[in-house]
């Protein structure tokens, strides 16, 4: 079957954030319904991938409440909820015509559907995640390397804590304890800033330390951005806004708060495409 590479949230090759994407074939495996492979073999591609995401999709029969199965796989884990891994595939599917308009992903966290728009974009239409402020955890800001000004559960989807620091700089400027970090939380923690100067193009910046998953730090997070939307949302007064990812690779992220859910709207670009032999 046809492997891709695919740089999410990025309309350049070698930004962004890259996700393995494989479209699972019709007799792979000889099933009916359609199903996926073993989860060993799953966890394996996703490994030998090594990137943080690799996305298994296969088609459902016509009719139903979605159009594609989509499952992701870190290299330790299969995650709830992946942004970026999904951009990648919808991309996939609109550009090698395997689907036209907009396409419903059947996946852990419910329907999620990946509109194209006439520029190359795509938006996704994620749950938004539920905020809840928490008290500052011990030691959480020895191991980040900066005093938290706000701390925010994101619920059971996203499993990260936001920690809201003083400013854009000292999001740059962080160089956490991973280790220490995996105590905080199930997946990792959101560390995020106001923009410095929005006249650039975005509104807030934001890094992500995921080490519970084997992601020391993600490029770029959609996942994250259900969170970072109302967060910053609420604080800046707009639904609409832009955030920067700002890891070495960096990425764009549009988000746009309606209620229950987010859209995150981003582009794509295919770096790599191979056959898997294995």
């Amino acid at each position: 079957m046809r492997i891709r590479i695919v740089d999410a949230f990025t309309d350049r090759p070698f930004a962004g954030n890259p996700a393995g994407v494989l479209l699972l074939g019709p007799s792979t495996p000889p099933a009916s319904p359609p199903s996926f492979p073993d989860d060993t073999w799953l966890q394996n591609v996703a490994v030998e991938v090594n990137h943080a995401e690799t996305a298994f999709a296969h088609r459902l029969p016509a009719g139903g409440e979605a159009d594609w199965a989509l499952r992701w796989f870190t290299p330790v884990a299969e995650v709830a909820m992946c942004g970026h891994a999904t951009l990648a595939t919808a991309h996939v599917l609109h550009t090698t015509g395997a689907h036209e308009g907009p396409v419903r992903f059947a996946t852990r966290s419910g329907v999620l559907i990946a509109t194209p728009h006439d520029d190359g974009s795509l938006t996704l239409d994620f749950p938004t995640a539920p905020l809840t402020a928490v008290e500052v955890p011990d030691g959480v800001a020895e191991a980040l390397g900066a005093e938290p000004l706000a701390v925010l559960d994101t619920g059971p989807n996203v499993g990260d804590l936001i920690i809201e620091v003083a400013d854009e700089k000292t999001v740059r400027g962080l160089t956490p304890d991973h280790r220490a970090l995996t105590r905080y939380s199930e997946r990792g923690i959101i560390a995020t800033a106001r923009a410095e100067d929005p006249s650039r193009g975005y509104d807030f910046v934001s890094r992500c330390f995921f080490p519970n998953i084997g992601i020391d730090e993600d490029p770029v997070t959609g996942s994250a951005h259900t969170a970072l939307a109302p967060f910053w949302s609420e604080r800046l007064g707009r639904p609409a806004l832009t955030g920067l990812q700002a890891s070495a690779r960096s990425g764009l992220v549009r988000t746009e708060l309606r209620g229950a859910r987010t859209h995150l709207t981003g582009n794509a670009v295919t770096v790599i495409e191979g056959e898997l032999l294995a």
